[in-house]
């Protein structure tokens, strides 16, 4: 395989989460040597800086999800930098943020390639709407459902991209979850690998997922969420007592980023606050171990 360049692409964004706290993210990464990181591995990297930051806010209207103009705005900022990152040749590296930075990573790499698919590694499956999930009218769960344009998503942000839907459930994986089954009516023929059949054997788990999302261009989905908050205090949201170990992690990402039609890469939801600088070098030093050549 022809070695990869990749671009760094920060979205300090909390706007779609429970509170503030991870519009910190992509800064503490970058602080704790992640560029660097990744070229001391032999990587060819350029940092493409950072879209507009945007910290949480209570911009509550009933029945819509909170903020939601100002997280559909962020989504298109993401979409317009990474597609510029991807017409430059490279495979963009983007740090959120959070879990709807996805939506403007897929929508830029479907106006590249037509068409994308998405391994999703994360705790759940954020198959969730604001009319689904009224008591909890927060966008960082409803990733997913966006993507797919389900009944009861938001117009605002199943219109990122170029096409409503953005992806084909056909094309969609998800990996390593351990929260409970979140598709109630059977709407979304994804492939679904759990976190335990990840434990016990992280390549072939990741294989699975890879020929499930079928031939072409993909996109890998990483929410720190998948890993137990003991093992690796990570996550906004944590999980605690379930979800992979970061050795695991590392193994999924350097499987999947072997792909030749991997695409681009986001890593989100790490808030700095809950284990310092040490959470961000352990990150960082995963990161650069799984993505290294060869």
């Amino acid at each position: 395989m022809t070695q990869r360049s990749w671009s760094v692409l920060g979205v300090p964004s909390s706007a779609a989460a429970h509170g503030p706290g991870l519009e910190k993210a992509p800064a503490a990464l970058r602080a704790a040597g992640l560029v660097d990181a990744l070229r001391a591995r032999g990587l060819v990297v350029t940092d493409q800086g950072d879209v507009e930051p945007a910290r949480w806010r209570a911009h509550h209207v009933p029945g819509r999800l909170n903020d939601v103009e100002r997280v559909a705005a962020g989504a298109g900022r993401v979409r317009e930098a990474v597609r510029d990152g991807l017409r430059g040749g490279h495979v963009p590296l983007v740090l959120g943020g959070e879990c709807t930075v996805t939506l403007g990573v897929v929508a830029a790499a479907v106006d590249v390639h037509d068409d994308c698919g998405l391994v999703y590694v994360d705790g759940g499956q954020d198959l969730f709407t604001v009319a689904s999930h009224p008591e909890e009218p927060i966008a960082d769960a409803t990733g997913v459902a966006h993507l797919l344009d389900l009944p009861g998503a938001s117009p605002e942000l199943s219109a990122v991209g170029a096409r409503r839907p953005l992806l084909d459930a056909r094309r969609l994986a998800f990996l390593g979850f351990s929260d409970a089954e979140e598709d109630e009516d059977g709407r979304v023929a994804a492939t679904r690998v759990p976190a335990a059949e990840v434990s016990a054997g992280p390549e072939a788990a990741a294989r699975r997922a890879v020929d499930g999302v079928g031939s072409g261009p993909f996109v890998l989905h990483v929410d720190v969420d998948v890993l137990d908050f003991f093992a690796l205090p990570a996550a906004d949201v944590p999980v605690f007592g379930r979800g992979l170990v970061p050795a695991e992690l590392e193994r999924v990402v350097r499987e999947i980023v072997s792909d030749p039609d991997l695409v681009a890469v986001t890593l989100v939801e790490f808030n700095p606050d809950h284990g310092g600088s040490t959470t961000a070098r352990a990150l960082v030093d995963l990161l650069a171990r799984a993505l290294a050549p060869g």
